[in-house]
């Protein structure tokens, strides 16, 4: 059972995994579909999560619009994110893994 569900994930993984950290302020190009079209809509946003592994591996990308914070959980190796792209490195290497405490931060403060 377990060989079938390595076969499986084997095969729906991405060849070319793009390569970011924690921190990162990355460009997500999500498939979106309405109604009958589909288009690409950007996220832009930093890097706060990585979060399982494998075929399940996720990350949580975090931006501020019109004040508020807005936080979206992408798949890693999902058909629908088309691109990911790195803008910019972060100015500081950060010392944590999980970035939850930029949440409580606002302006300036909130980026690395």
């Amino acid at each position: 059972m377990d060989q079938i569900i390595l076969e499986l994930s084997k095969q729906n993984m991405k060849k070319e995994v793009p390569s970011f950290k924690i921190g990162d302020i990355v460009r997500v190009e999500y498939l979106i579909r309405e109604g009958k079209n589909e288009r690409v809509q950007p996220f832009i946003g930093q890097v706060i999560q990585f979060n399982g592994g494998g075929i399940s591996k996720t990350f949580a990308v975090r931006r501020i619009v019109q004040g508020e914070g807005v936080e979206r959980t992408f798949p890693l190796h999902s058909p629908r994110v088309v691109n990911v792209t790195v803008e910019r490195a972060p100015n500081r290497k950060p010392r944590r893994s999980k970035l939850f405490y930029l949440r409580d931060r606002s302006g300036r403060s909130a980026q690395l």
